[in-house]
């Protein structure tokens, strides 16, 4: 099936009742008062589909990505701008490791109860043990909206960078290294 969506944008939860997961991120975002917009859409698998709802959201694609290091005891969740390559180098350096590889998915599952493809911010509230670590690249929290899914990929928020940073992350316990990772001209 090829990805299709609805081009409304909508403000806050939806009206119909969701999977749990998704109705949990709604229910943080209303307790701790954070407004946000919303696409609805068919299964948004690759980095070129979320690319699609741009010019609707006004807000370039973010890339998510569940990384560990070589002996598996630190995981980290990667946010970057959708158009920029990643390159495990040019992050280890910066966090001082010798490796990184891409985090399996039982424990995505596990840690922050996602799934490939709906990989977001918004899992960490899953991370009670505090287990994953929180990159983000410089140039998200320059923008004054990011974007994530709610947990589930058929779904895409746009909420303000501000109140992710000030509000939600602190509320559930994490708090970011921001690294800056090079655009390749």
């Amino acid at each position: 099936m090829a990805f299709e969506f609805i081009p409304v944008l909508y403000d806050g939860r939806p009206d119909d009742v969701r999977i749990s997961k998704e109705e949990d991120c709604y229910d943080l975002l209303d307790k701790l008062n954070i407004q946000f917009q919303r696409i609805d859409h068919t299964p948004a698998d690759t980095i070129e589909d979320c690319v699609k709802l741009e010019p609707l959201l006004h807000v370039k694609a973010t890339k998510n990505l569940f990384l560990r290091n070589r002996a598996r005891t630190m995981w980290y969740l990667l946010m970057m701008p959708g158009d920029k390559p990643f390159h495990t180098r040019d992050l280890i350096g910066q966090m001082g490791i010798q490796r990184l590889s891409f985090g399996e998915e039982d424990m995505l599952e596990s840690m922050l109860n996602l799934t490939p493809g709906s990989v977001s911010i918004l899992g960490l509230m899953y991370d009670k043990k505090k287990q994953v670590k929180l990159l983000i690249d410089r140039e998200i929290v320059q923008n004054d909206y990011i974007r994530c899914h709610p947990c589930i990929n058929t779904s895409t928020l746009k909420i303000k960078t501000d109140d992710v940073i000030n509000t939600l992350l602190p509320y559930i316990g994490h708090y970011p290294m921001i690294v800056e990772l090079p655009r390749y001209e």
